[in-house]
């Protein structure tokens, strides 16, 4: 049996990946959530395999999420399940740790073969994007200098720039306000950058502010991944 946590911010999201779930034997949904502090509740109590983690929720998103859990429950295997198509956001959420990328707009065969794919622990590709990995290989483009930041300095970035304090970020990352300001030097030194207001112009600049990190429905702008 493979068992399944579910988190999304919008329970009738979470209801209709419940029912596709449901009618496969092998899987069971043991828990569902609706973001990080009640997924965290879930998880200490209800046996997981494969999570079924939504990529935009309000506080922490779904990459601030799926970092905590490399550190915390490393032994979760997490499948973004997201709005968003794959050529915005799902290379990233590989490279980030996840197992596999959904686009909610899919076929209901595509969740469950992705479940079944990744308990296994394989990562699930889908059609569209091994197409954009073949691409990436065979027109390689130079990558923008934020590509180089670990997931934890991303979201010191974005946070900078979206005018929060070192104090603000600390409480929010879980992390001592020390710790943020080694990763703001860090940010700094990589980006070749000196201020907090150069920080917040090249998040712009570079579209980081538009849908990782912030609660945002509408279709975003595509931009380099």
């Amino acid at each position: 049996m493979i068992h399944v946590v579910l988190c999304d911010d919008h329970a009738i999201v979470r209801r209709g990946i419940r029912n596709i779930l449901s009618e496969a034997g092998d899987i069971r949904v043991t828990g569902e959530a609706g973001g990080y502090a009640e997924l965290r509740d879930v998880l200490r109590h209800a046996p997981c395999d494969v999570l079924l983690l939504d990529l935009n929720m309000p506080g922490r998103s779904g990459l601030e999420v799926l970092g905590v859990l490399q550190e915390t429950d490393p032994g979760i295997k997490t499948i973004i399940v997201s709005m968003f198509t794959e050529d915005q956001y799902a290379i990233r959420c590989l490279r980030a740790g996840a197992y596999g990328y959904v686009n909610k707009a899919g076929s209901p065969d595509e969740i469950l073969l992705a479940t079944r794919m990744v308990a296994t622990g394989r990562k699930f590709v889908s059609p569209e994007l091994a197409q954009l990995l073949v691409e990436s290989l065979n027109n390689p483009q130079p990558e923008a200098p934020h590509t180089a930041l670990s997931e934890r300095e991303l979201q010191t970035l974005i946070k900078i720039a979206k005018g929060k304090r070192l104090s603000e970020i600390a409480l929010e990352l879980s992390l001592s306000p020390k710790t943020v300001s080694v990763y703001r030097a860090r940010v700094m030194e990589k980006l070749n950058l000196d201020s907090n207001a150069a920080l917040a112009t090249y998040a712009l600049r570079h579209n980081l502010l538009s849908v990782s990190y912030t609660h945002l429905r509408a279709h975003e702008t595509r931009h380099d991944l």
